[in-house]
């Protein structure tokens, strides 16, 4: 290496001293100092030198080979990529379709057995009200014939009271004397009826009431009962409102203007 040096110091040194062209930049050298001095830069140059040159020419060889094959790589990888993602899409879909299905099916079971508790509950309510109304005309017959008893046990009382008083004051009237005591108990009696009658009438209305009250407690436990029930089926359904379940208080509100006629009439 030293060599090398030192004739590119002696090239140096002709360059230096070479006679200039006029009217040009360039210069007179001699041709065969100056090809025996590369000559010697040439020999003196390591052979190291060239199998360095040769590894470079190898790393470069090497390095395209690796980027091809990175290209290649990555190329397969983006294919397969593509691949993996059309076939992840595609079972996604599948998949997808099929949760649809089996929703669309657990909606329609869903639907079909609140279908179901509501026909229950309609027919439950609907037996419940039949019975409820046999139950009133029951014991609203029998209260009604209870009245009817004891108004006629009353006035057969107000009769055979007014006949007495009737028969009392005729036996009466034929002593003077007495004329007056005997109208005297004749009214007595006759308002003894009077009161008696009143008096039968309005325990005939406390029994009747008490009746219809009694009644009313039966049918409105009943009536809770139902909805109870009813509202249980709701909340084991999903189901949070009914067409008709305003059907027992429309019967309710039915049963108390059949008790305030009653009371009314009596």
């Amino acid at each position: 290496m030293y060599r090398v040096f030192e004739a590119l110091d002696e090239l140096g040194a002709i360059l230096e001293e070479a006679r200039s062209v006029p009217m040009t930049a360039g210069c007179l050298v001699p041709r065969g100092d100056v090809l025996e001095l590369l000559d010697d830069i040439r020999d003196a140059f390591p052979a190291d030198l060239d199998d360095a040159q040769d590894v470079l020419d190898q790393k470069d060889r090497l390095i395209s080979e690796a980027r091809t094959h990175y290209d290649t790589t990555v190329t397969q990888a983006n294919s397969e990529a593509d691949a993996t993602l059309s076939r992840s899409r595609a079972e996604a879909d599948r998949l997808l379709a099929d949760a649809k299905a089996q929703a669309d099916r657990m909606v329609a079971e869903a639907h079909q057995h609140a279908t179901g508790l509501v026909a229950e509950a309609r027919a439950e309510d609907e037996r419940v009200r039949r019975g409820a109304q046999r139950e009133y005309e029951a014991v609203t017959g029998r209260a009604r014939s209870e009245a009817e008893r004891v108004v006629a046990e009353g006035n057969a009382a107000y009769q055979r009271s007014v006949a007495e008083g009737i028969a009392e004051q005729e036996r009466l009237v034929s002593g003077t004397e007495v004329v007056a005591a005997a109208k005297g108990e004749s009214d007595r009696i006759i308002d003894a009826a009077h009161a008696e009658s009143d008096r039968l009438r309005g325990e005939c209305d406390v029994y009747v009431d008490t009746k219809l009250a009694q009644f009313e407690e039966v049918l409105g436990a009943t009536m809770r009962s139902v909805n109870r029930g009813r509202q249980q089926l709701r909340t084991a359904a999903g189901v949070h409102d009914y067409s008709d379940h305003g059907a027992a208080d429309g019967y309710l509100e039915e049963f108390a203007e059949s008790r305030a006629d009653t009371h009314r009439a009596s």
